[in-house]
């Protein structure tokens, strides 16, 4: 799977649990039993709020990331992506 498409719309995946922890988050999916640790808060901002944003990028923005930071928030939705975390919203 390339990259994942930060002009996209995406979403948390509806069967996914976010539990914040002073580390950052737990993200857990109930359909395939996965678990995905969240250890930068401002990643946990941006998947908080991707439903709300029209694109992935306009959700990171909102977060304070600069265009500088991007690449590396983009690989990390792109591992939330790859594992059904995070789902592209349907057009």
């Amino acid at each position: 799977m390339p990259d994942l498409n930060l002009d996209r719309g995406w979403d948390l995946h509806p069967q996914v649990s976010v539990r914040p922890e002073p580390f950052g988050a737990l993200l857990y999916h109930f359909g395939t039993r996965k678990l995905s640790f969240l250890k930068d808060t401002t990643l946990l901002a941006v998947v908080r709020t991707l439903a709300d944003a029209p694109t992935a990028r306009a959700a990171c923005t909102a977060a304070g990331i600069a265009e500088s930071d991007l690449p590396r928030y983009q690989r990390a939705l792109s591992t939330l992506a790859k594992s059904s975390m995070v789902i592209e919203r349907a057009s």
